[in-house]
Formats: C-alpha cells, structure tokens, sequence
C-alpha cells in the first residue's frame, strides 16, 4: 500500500464493485475533509470502474481514485525499515559499537549485497566474554586477521606480514619470566606462529617473542620501541604493533578484534513484507525469539519487527462511504481503523472498538449526504465536485425518477445545479448515454461491475444491478450473462445469485436468478424463462425493491446454503 511511513493518511472508500455513487461520494467526501482544514484524506476504491465512471471522470477532471484491493494489516506496516545491521565479514568490535551507538540488543548480518545470512545479539556477544575458566584455551582465542587487531587497537603499525589473512591466534601476556618464556609443551601448548604476546617495554620478551617467530608482537603503553627490534621482527617475519592500552585493556581490545561469523545464529525467523499481520501474529506467539526478519523475494533484508512492534496500533485508517456492512467493505477493513461511516442503505453488523461518526441518512444517494454537509458548513465546492456528487445522485436516484428518491435530493440537485452551471437533465442524457456495461464487459466483468453480498438468517448471496436503454443488449447475451451467473455462484459459494438488468427509459427491469431452487421455486414474479429470468415491472431499486422482496421470500424458505 502507498502510504509514507511516517504521515498517517485515511482512506474515503466505497464498498466492493463500486457504482458511480460510491466512487462520486468518496471523491466528494475526500474534498469536503481537505476544504475543512483536514490532511491526508485521499479518495479510494476497491474494484474497477465502468463506462459510466470513467465518462463521470473524465468531464469533470478527477483522476480515477486509488485502487485498494486489500487494506489488512501487513508486516510492512510495523516492520522497522531503517534497521541497523552489521557486515558479515565485521569484526566483534564493529558489532559492539553499533549496538552501543544506537542502543539495540540485535544485528542482523548481512553480505555485501544486503543478503541477510542470519544475526548476532547482545547476549552471544556478552555469553562470548564471559571467562570460561574450565576452558582456559578458549578464553585466550581469536578468529581474526592482524589489520582487524591493529584496527581494534587504533595501534602505531610498525611491521605486518600478511595482514588480512584470517587466522586462529590465542592471546598471551608476556609477564612470566624470560626463563620460563617461549616453552611450548602440555595438552595446552599452542605454537609460536599462532601466539599473540601483548608485552610493555621488557627487551627481553620482546627479543624472545621475535627470535622464536610468533604471529604478532603487541608492545603496550603506547611505549616506543628501539629500531633494532623493529628491524629483527621484519627480519624473522614478526608482526609488530603499539598499542595506546595497558596491557589488561590491550588484552580485552584484541579479544573484540575477532570475526562475528563464528557466533552468527543462522536459525532464524523471517517474513515477507506482504504477509498478513493476523496470520503473522499467531505464527510467533509462542517464540521466543528477540527479533523477526523482513526479507525480499531475493533475500534482501527489508526490515525487522518484534512481538511489541505487532502491539502497535494499525496506522491505516478509512472512511465507508455508501456502505456500512463488512460484507461489502474492502478486505481487512476489519483489521483496520474505521473512523467514520457516511451512508443510506440499511444497518449491518458493523463494529468499532471506539466511537466513530455515522452518518446514515435515508436519501437516494450518499452524494446528497456528502453535499448536504458542504451545504450546511458555508464550504462552497467546486463546479468540478459539484458536477461529481450531482452525477452520483443522478445515476443512484434514476434522475430523481427512481423509488429511492426524496425530496432532499431534488433540492440538493437544484443547489448543485447552480454551483456546476449544469442541467441535471443534460448531464441525466449524457451519462445514461455513456456506453452499455454489457457491450463493454466479459459477462463475468458484467456481474460483479456493481454487485454486494448480504446474509439473511444465516444465509449468503449477492445482487447485482446494471443499467441500460433496454433489453436488447441483454438478450442478445442472455445465455452468456446465465452461465457466468451459475460460475459465479459456484465460486463464491453462496446460496444463489441475482443479477438485476434495469431498462432506464422504462423503469422496468428483468431478474437473472441462479443458485438455490428452493428460493428460486418462491419468486412470485412473472418468469420470462422459468428458474432463471424473471420480469419485475416497476421495480428499478435494488436497496428499496429488490431486497426487501428477497428478505421476505427467505423467510420461512429452507434455502440450503452451499456453505454449510
């Protein structure tokens, strides 16, 4: 979803398959929140537009609204982006001073094209220094390169001989006695060429270390040293440094010197940015894992989150215009912050978990709500909005012809009127004239173009509705429109589907029915062809007609559901 991480932006959207009112009212509703003084309030739909939309659009300038198939809650909305990680070929004290500059308990590791290879905490780190004193030789041990001990030390360089070569080194204090130095034997000796001594200004070490070759000579103190021994450790192929510590400091700085790669934990958990937060959620609730990793479909560290991370309010916030059942709503919606609600079709079984605005008005189109507040704030829109909520009032009322029509929408269009310098009736012909859905559609495109599902008693099934200047562009499809109706009910399973064909011209519409025979058995229209097509003269609304016909044959109908 498009959204900046930082702004928080609410989404004005209609129901699925929008019709001309839901995208009018959500581009009108949109305009009156920025006019109000409101930011971050963008137009939205979910599913496509049609002829008479797109014709709407285009005469009155509006780009067609932002497309949002799904708003459920993702990792990408939680995830951290900006994550500090740390270079697999990084040394313990590059880790350390990463998490200690920018207080976090977990790196990820990553290679030098951003692959993560797995991660390094805190807490390996801490078990790392920890003295293991049933294990002497481990506690003196570095996995590390000679130039990774002078950069660890900030030390002078006085002699390095093949200085990026990785290697297994054991660190050692030269505080013994000469006599006792330099003997290598036991179950513990360990061979000059792998021996760091750390040493301060005896002569004699430092003579002993270089005549029997170890792999690297650390002088402490920032001490100087004569150049005859830098002479002689070059000569036997010694490697000498200065280091600006005492010795105990010195001692420690070289252990951080070592390659984390030893310690990367390669098990871990990662998502995709994509995946849903619900699924998410009930995948790590019993890990107990520090971190989780974000990943690209290549591998490319995305981001992290935390079990906290997923606590965090959902940023993504929308207003429902036209509708207010989930049934309809775009998916997730329920995942979501619905912050308003403006619409005039019956009350579903929608929930917030805090109060919101709700405006349900029973008026022809929501349109005439979105412009009754314009109207009502002294906030004057546009020729160009106005001319929008006058064509989703128009097309939703049959031109204030329709059943649902009242008298607030008639004086609303007459206050649009003036402020579009527009004819209702003009503009009427003009989009009634836009195209057939059907000429311009797949008949599986023709059924959901305006379609919503509803649940009566326990029992699923949508309507659709499409208009048109009369039937014959529906009968010359009729069988096609069938089939793909029957494929449609299959597919969705639900108990039946309705396709509601209106004749604009005529105020007439005709019934395309498949699914359940037992409801089907039930419509006491007349059929034009028995079980499938049915003639409803004088019916034109689907929310005032059309469904309250459908809930009063259900009651009392064993219709079987296919969900069940």
């Amino acid at each position: 979803m498009p959204k900046p991480e930082d702004q928080e932006l609410t989404y004005v959207i209609g129901h699925k398959n929008p019709d001309a009112d839901a995208i009018c009212s959500a581009i009108a509703y949109a305009n009156f929140k920025v006019l109000s003084g409101q930011k971050g309030y963008i137009p939205a739909r979910c599913g496509n537009t049609n002829a008479r939309i797109d014709t709407i659009l285009s005469k009155f300038n509006q780009p067609t609204p932002l497309f949002l198939g799904d708003v459920s809650a993702r990792v990408r909305d939680i995830m951290v982006r900006r994550v500090v990680k740390v270079n697999e070929e990084a040394t313990m004290s590059e880790a350390l001073q990463l998490i200690d500059e920018h207080d976090v308990r977990v790196l990820p590791v990553v290679d030098d094209n951003d692959l993560l290879k797995g991660y390094i905490s805190i807490f390996q780190m801490g078990d790392y220094f920890i003295p293991k004193f049933n294990e002497p030789r481990s506690m003196r041990h570095v996995f590390t390169s000679i130039n990774d001990v002078a950069r660890a030390l900030q030390a002078d360089v006085k002699n390095i001989r093949e200085g990026d070569s990785l290697e297994d080194m054991y660190v050692k204090i030269g505080a013994m006695d000469i006599r006792s130095f330099g003997k290598f034997s036991g179950s513990d000796a360990i061979q000059a060429n792998q021996t760091i001594i750390i040493v301060g200004d005896r002569w004699d070490i430092q003579q002993r270390s270089i005549q029997i070759g170890v792999r690297l000579l650390v002088i402490t103190g920032g001490l100087g040293v004569d150049q005859e021994v830098i002479d002689q450790a070059r000569a036997n192929g010694v490697s000498l440094i200065i280091s600006p510590y005492d010795s105990a400091t010195t001692a420690w700085a070289i252990r951080t010197a070592s390659k984390i790669m030893p310690l990367v934990e390669k098990s871990y958990v990662e998502f995709s940015p994509a995946d849903r937060l619900a699924k998410v959620s009930r995948r790590i609730a019993s890990s107990n894992a520090q971190a989780f990793f974000v990943t690209e479909d290549t591998g490319k560290l995305a981001g992290l989150f935390t079990k906290t991370d997923v606590l965090k309010p959902n940023k993504t916030n929308l207003v429902l215009v036209d509708h207010n059942e989930m049934t309809q709503a775009v998916p997730g919606a329920g995942e979501v912050n619905i912050k308003e609600v403006i619409d005039h079709h019956r009350l579903g079984s929608l929930t917030t978990q805090q109060p919101i605005l709700f405006i349900n008005d029973p008026v022809g189109s929501t349109c005439t709500i979105v412009a009754n507040l314009f109207r009502n704030s002294g906030i004057e829109p546009s020729a160009e909005i106005a001319g929008i909520m006058m064509s989703g009032i128009i097309t939703d009322t049959l031109n204030l012809k329709g059943p649902t029509a009242t008298s607030k929408d008639a004086d609303i269009i007459e206050w649009l009127e003036e402020i579009a310098q527009l004819k209702a009736n003009d503009l009427a012909q003009e989009l009634f004239s836009s195209g057939s859905v059907i000429l311009s559609m797949k008949p599986a495109e023709v059924i959901v173009a305006d379609q919503k599902f509803y649940e009566e008693n326990g029992i699923r099934f949508s309507v659709s509705q499409i208009e048109e200047l009369g039937f014959q562009n529906f009968w010359d499809k009729s069988e096609e429109l069938l089939s793909a109706l029957r494929s449609f009910t299959a597919e969705e399973d639900i108990a039946f589907a309705c396709m509601l064909v209106t004749d604009i011209n005529r105020h007439n519409s005709l019934l395309l029915v498949a699914g359940d025979n037992e409801f089907i058995e039930r419509i006491s229209y007349p059929a034009v062809e028995q079980g499938s097509i049915y003639d409803l003269q004088g019916v034109v609304s689907r929310k005032k007609e059309l469904i309250p016909f459908i809930s009063s044959t259900l009651k009392g109908v064993p219709v079987s559901n296919a969900q069940d």
